[in-house]
């Protein structure tokens, strides 16, 4: 996959997640254990670790201000949704429909 086709999957599964945010907080308790898992195991990567620091501030603020960092189509947007501590809010099923949706839309583009 092209780095232009992996950001708009990342988007699109943000663009869900930011969904399931204004409806519950749960998603927030998937990414915080995310972060604290990843972090006990990437305990000697500084540099995730300071991703992961990033996010953790980033989870602090209003919903509103969380959706619209997910959704920011900005350099620094594609940059945090690389790293989006949401892995498993959606279902493995509901990612392979993304993906393939868009593999559709590009192949027939």
């Amino acid at each position: 996959m092209d780095h232009e086709f992996q950001d708009q999957v990342s988007l699109e599964i943000a663009r869900r997640v930011a969904e399931r945010l204004r409806a519950s907080p749960a998603p927030l308790l998937v990414a915080q254990a995310n972060l604290d898992r990843w972090s006990r195991q990437n305990a000697d990567a500084p540099s995730l670790l300071g991703c992961y620091a990033e996010w953790r501030a980033i989870l602090k603020r209003p919903v509103e201000d969380i959706c619209a960092t997910l959704l920011a189509e900005t350099q620094e947007g594609r940059r945090l949704r690389q790293n989006s501590p949401f892995a498993g809010v959606l279902s493995p099923g509901e990612v392979w429909e993304i993906k393939s949706r868009l593999r559709h839309a590009a192949a027939t583009a």
